[in-house]
C-alpha cells in the first residue's frame, strides 16, 4: 500500500500563477497554511487573496495560525539562524493551541491531498518542515517539497 502523499510549498520567488500551477501538478486539494501572519506583500499571497485564488483552481484553503512561527523565530530564520529557529519552534509546538491545530491539519491530511505553506522556497530552512516531520510520524505520509 502507498503511502499517501504531503505536499509542503513556499511562494518565495514565485508568482501567484507558477505557484498555483505547481499545487495543480502535485494535484492538491487543500492547503494548509502554516503562517503565523497570513499576509503578505506579495499580491495574491495575502490570506483572503490566496483563499480565493485557491478557490478558482478548486483547492481548499485552511489557516492554521497556530503552526506557525513565532515572531522570535522568524527573525532567526531570516539571519540565517535556523537552529535557533527550530528551538524556538519547538517551544510552539509544545503549546495546546498547536497540538490542537496540529490534530486538525493531520485529520485534514488524511482525508485529502494537502500541501503545508509557508513563504520560503527551500523547506530545508522553514517551520513547515517540522510540521511535515510530525505529521508523518502519525500518519505515514509521503512528503514531496514543491
Amino acid at each position: 500500500m502507498t503511502k499517501p502523499a504531503l505536499s509542503t510549498i513556499g511562494y518565495e520567488g514565485r508568482t501567484i500563477a507558477e505557484f498555483m500551477d505547481a499545487l495543480r501538478s502535485a494535484d492538491v486539494e487543500l492547503v494548509i497554511d502554516v503562517r503565523a501572519v497570513a499576509a503578505s506583500r506579495r499580491p495574491g499571497f495575502s490570506k483572503t487573496a490566496l483563499a480565493a485564488g485557491l478557490r478558482e483552481q478548486g483547492i481548499d484553503y485552511l489557516h492554521l495560525r497556530p503552526l506557525g512561527t513565532p515572531r522570535a523565530g522568524r527573525e532567526a530564520a531570516r539571519k540565517g539562524r535556523i537552529a535557533e529557529m527550530r528551538a524556538i519552534y519547538e517551544e510552539q509546538l509544545a503549546t495546546p493551541e498547536a497540538a490542537l491545530a496540529m490534530e486538525q491539519a493531520l485529520g485534514e491530511a488524511e482525508a485529502r491531498r494537502a500541501a503545508l505553506l509557508c513563504y520560503e522556497a527551500d523547506a530545508a530552512g522553514c517551520h513547515r518542515t517540522l510540521v511535515a516531520e510530525r505529521l508523518v510520524e502519525r500518519g505515514g505520509f509521503e512528503v514531496r517539497n514543491l
